[in-house]
C-alpha cells in the first residue's frame, strides 16, 4: 500500500499499483531485526489489514514469528481474515493470547466462523472464549450448520424493522441502537412471525420523507437464502440477480442471519480459483505450503498422467514394426497428438466454465456438442493442409502428407467432441468435471490421434 510518506510514488495506473511497496517492506523487517517497536509500529500504520496479510505471506517464517512478537498488541483482527488458510493457524498460534481474544472481539460474526472453520479444536475453543457470551453462542449456531453452506457465510449481526414501520421510524431507530453492524447495505422488513418481506436500501431510506412506508420503497429484486442452501448455489443467486445482500432464513421461514455481496463474492472467486487449479490437476494450495505437502497434493495427478501416458505407448507399440519401417511417422506423430491435446483443452475450459456458470444446460447441450465438432473439424481441415504441405516437401511424400492431414481432421473433431462430452458425463455422475476431464480428455486425443496416424500410416504407406 502506498502513501504519502513514500518516497517512490506509484502510479494508480500501473500493473503494480497495489501491490506491497518493497521499499517499505524492507524497511519493515529491518525495523524487526533492529526490534525497533515505536518504528515497525509506525511503518505498519497506514497498511491495510489486507496488505499486512500480503506481507505475512510473503516473508518467511522467522521473520513472520519476530514480527509479530514485535508489532504485539496492534494486531487487527481483520488481517487473520486476510490471511491465507496456509499460515492463518500458524499466526494464531504466535499471537498472545490477549491479542488474539482482542483481535477477534473486533470482527464480525460471519468472519469469526470462516476463521474457526479450519482450526484445530484447541484453538477454536480459545478464540471461542474470548467472545462475550451472546456472540459465542451466534458463532457456534452458525458452527452447527453445514459446511459451505450459507448458514456458515451469513453474519448475524442484521438490521431489521417491522414491515409497518415509517422511514422515520426506522431512522430513529438505527440512530438510538448501539450495535449496528459496521457494514450494511439493507434494511430487512419482518412481518410479526420473523419471516422477511422485503429490503430497503439505505439509500431510498434516505431519500424518502419521514412519513414514507417502508414497504412503499422496498427493492423490486428480493432473495430469500435458506440456511442449508450450498455456497455455491448463493454465490451464483448474488451474481445472477446482482443481489447487495440477502436474507438467510431457518426451516419455518424465520429471520436469521444475512449474506453481503462481499462474502458472496469471495465464494465465486474461490470457486472459479478451484476450477482452475484442478484443470491443471492441482488441488488447493498456495505459495505458503511447504515443500511436502505441495508435493503429495499433486503427486496423485501425476500418476493419473503417467497411467494415461501408458495407454498411449501401447498403441505406439502397436506400430512398431511401421513407425522402424517409416523413421518420418516417428518424427510427425507426436504433432498430431499435441494439436489434438491442445484443441481438447480449449473445447473443455469452455465447458468447464460454462457448467460452473451454469450456462450449459440441457437446452442447448446439442448445440455447443455440435458447435465444437465444427470448430475442429474447420480448423482440423486448415491445419491439415498446412501439415499436408509440410509433409510433402520435408518428406517428399504425397502419401505422407495425405495421412498426417486425414489424421489431423479425426483427432481435432474428437478434440472438440471429448472436450465438451467427457465434462458433462462427469458433472451428470457426480464427479466433479474441473477435477477429472483434464486426464479423460488428454487419453482420448492422445490414443486416437496416434491410432489415426498410425493406422493410415499402416494402410496406406505399405
Amino acid at each position: 500500500m502506498v502513501t504519502d510518506n513514500d518516497a517512490d510514488m506509484v502510479d494508480p495506473g500501473s500493473e503494480d499499483a497495489y501491490e506491497l511497496d518493497r521499499k517499505r517492506v524492507a524497511q519493515i523487517l529491518d525495523a524487526v531485526e533492529a526490534n525497533d517497536q515505536a518504528l515497525l509500529t509506525e511503518l505498519m500504520e497506514p497498511l491495510h489489514a489486507a496488505d499486512i496479510a500480503d506481507l505475512l505471506e510473503q516473508i518467511n517464517a522467522p521473520d513472520r514469528a519476530a514480527l509479530i512478537q514485535l508489532y504485539g498488541r496492534e494486531f487487527d483482527g481483520e488481517i487473520l481474515s486476510e490471511l491465507d488458510e496456509s499460515i492463518r493457524e500458524e499466526v494464531i498460534g504466535l499471537l498472545n493470547p490477549q491479542v488474539l481474544a482482542e483481535a477477534v472481539r473486533d470482527l464480525e460474526s460471519d468472519d469469526v466462523v470462516d476463521l474457526l472453520e479450519d482450526l484445530e479444536e484447541p484453538q477454536q475453543e480459545a478464540i471461542l472464549q474470548s467472545l462475550e457470551d451472546a456472540d459465542r453462542v451466534a458463532v457456534q449456531q452458525s458452527l452447527s450448520y453445514p459446511e459451505n453452506s450459507a448458514g456458515r457465510l451469513m453474519q448475524r449481526e442484521v438490521v431489521m424493522a417491522p414491515e409497518h414501520w415509517t422511514v422515520g421510524q426506522a431512522i430513529d431507530f438505527m440512530r438510538e441502537s448501539d450495535n449496528l453492524p459496521d457494514q450494511f447495505y439493507h434494511v430487512v422488513l419482518v412481518d410479526p412471525r420473523l419471516h422477511p418481506v422485503g429490503n430497503v436500501t439505505l439509500g431510498r431510506i434516505m431519500g424518502a420523507k419521514r412519513d414514507v412506508r417502508l414497504t412503499d420503497i422496498v427493492e423490486e429484486t428480493f432473495q430469500i437464502i435458506p440456511v442449508d442452501q450450498d455456497e455455491e448455489d448463493v454465490a451464483y443467486a448474488f451474481n445472477q440477480y446482482h443481489l447487495i445482500s440477502a436474507p438467510v432464513v431457518d426451516d419455518e421461514g424465520r429471520l436469521v442471519g444475512v449474506i453481503t455481496i462481499d462474502d458472496a463474492m469471495i465464494v465465486l472467486d474461490e470457486e472459479h480459483e478451484e476450477d482452475i487449479l484442478r484443470l491443471a490437476g492441482v488441488s488447493d494450495g498456495s505459495l505458503a505450503d511447504r515443500v511436502i505437502a505441495t508435493t503429495k497434493q499433486r503427486f496423485p495427478w501425476l500418476a493419473v498422467n503417467l497411467g494415461t501416458a501408458v495407454l498411449a505407448s501401447l498403441v505406439i507399440a502397436q506400430f512398431e514394426a511401421t513407425i522402424a519401417q517409416f523413421v518420418a511417422l516417428a518424427v510427425l506423430m507426436p504433432i498430431v497428438a499435441s494439436m489434438g491435446g491442445n484443441a481438447g483443452t480449449q473445447s473443455l475450459t469452455v465447458a468447464v466454465r460454462a457448467l460452473a456458470t451454469r450456462d450449459l444446460t440441457g437446452s442447448n447441450v446439442w448445440r455447443v456438442i455440435r458447435r465444437e465438432v465444427l470448430v475442429g473439424l474447420l480448423n482440423g481441415l486448415a491445419f491439415a493442409i498446412i501439415m499436408g504441405v509440410v509433409g510433402i516437401i520435408w518428406f517428399g511424400s504425397t502419401q505422407l502428407g495425405g495421412v498426417i492431414a486425414v489424421a489431423m481432421v479425426i483427432n481435432l473433431v474428437v478434440a472438440g467432441l471429448a472436450g465438451t462430452v467427457v465434462p458433462i458425463i462427469l458433472e451428470k455422475v457426480g464427479v466433479d468435471p474441473a477435477l477429472a476431464s483434464g486426464a479423460f480428455v488428454t487419453t482420448v486425443t492422445d490414443i486416437v490421434g496416434f491410432f489415426a496416424f498410425l493406422g493410415l500410416a499402416g494402410a496406406v504407406l505399405f
